[in-house]
Parts: C-alpha cells; structure tokens; sequence
C-alpha cells in the first residue's frame, strides 16, 4: 500500500468541521477528500462519484461482505455511510494523502484502522449553549430534529478524548490557523 497519510476531522453537528476541512483543502494541493459510500437517495445537485458513490442497499451489503469498507455505519433510517478501502488506496495511489470529514464513531473506526498513519481531530465548540445557538441559527431544524441533533452532539461529546487532539472552533480564523499548524506539522513528521 502506497505511504500516505489520512488526516480525519470529526465533531458534533454544527462545530464548524466542514467548514474548517474544505479550507484545509483549499490550503494544502496535497490533500484529497475521501468521497463516502452511500445507500440514500441521491439529492438533485449531487453527483456520483463527486458527493458520493451511490450504492443500492444490495451493493452495500456486498462490498461489506467482501470487507471492502475501512468502516461503515447505519443511521435511522437505514441509510448506510461507509469508507471504501478504494478510495483511500485512489488517494494514496496518486501521492496524496486523504482527509476525512466524518461522523465520531466512523472517525474512531478510521483511526484504529489507520493508527500512527492517521492524525484524529475532534472539533468542539466551548459550549454546549454555543452549540445550540449554532444550530438554532442555522433556520434548518424542526425542533424535533434540533433535538435530536443536540442529543447525538452531547453523546458525541463524551468520544472527545478517543482522538489525538482537540480543536476548540470558537473563534473561526484562529481555528483555521490551529487546522492548519496541526496538519502541517502531522504531514512533515
């Protein structure tokens, strides 16, 4: 396997991962972000292959069967997520390394599969009241789902010290800085 390195960032909804991910890429030609499997339905401005690769729930299972997943997850509803052991082998194949932008349990699934080769950010926000201001502000939550977000976040929250290092997004630049510093320094090891 070829010698590249993955770099994952994870965090509850609405600590600024994605966010704080897509500038990395934008920083770093070196990166790559790994496109996850999935069984949901494909929205009408994503593309397969780009997104992620769109697999039927029989696909799914097939290439679970073939262990062809570093990890993989069913959420309510039973859509399934998961990170193809191809995509990342696509990334390190062409002498980059990957990043991942990923749920708390796929992250800690990603990291032991990894181990020394992966460097595991947990994004946090001070608090939790900062966190409910976050998400309320996004104006896309039913309160049903901004309830269910705010559960999973706090259960998601108790994974904090499974990674090798937090980052704490309450101001964004300084946290873009921090991202930056951390995978410059886990990428020249």
């Amino acid at each position: 396997m070829p010698k590249g390195k993955a770099i994952i960032f994870t965090a509850p909804s609405g600590a600024g991962k994605t966010t704080i991910v897509k500038h990395l890429l934008s920083q770093f030609p070196e990166l790559v972000f790994s496109i996850s499997a999935t069984t949901r339905q494909k929205r009408e401005t994503e593309v397969a292959g780009k997104d992620y690769y769109f697999l039927s729930q029989a696909e799914f299972q097939q290439k679970i069967d073939e262990d062809a997943f570093v990890e993989w997850e069913e959420f309510y509803g039973g859509s399934r997520y998961g990170t193809l052991k191809t995509e990342v082998e696509r990334i390190w194949e062409a002498g980059k390394h990957v990043i991942f932008d990923v749920e708390v349990k796929g992250a800690t699934n990603i990291k032991q599969y990894f181990g020394d080769r992966a460097l595991a950010v947990f994004v946090k926000v001070p608090s939790i009241e900062e966190l409910q201001k976050r998400l309320s502000g996004r104006g896309t939550e039913s309160a049903e789902t901004f309830a269910t977000r705010m559960e999973r976040a706090e259960f998601e929250m108790s994974f904090e010290n499974k990674f090798d290092v937090t980052l704490v997004n309450k101001e964004l630049t300084e946290a873009f800085a921090q991202a930056q510093k951390l995978v410059s320094d886990f990428l020249t090891q």
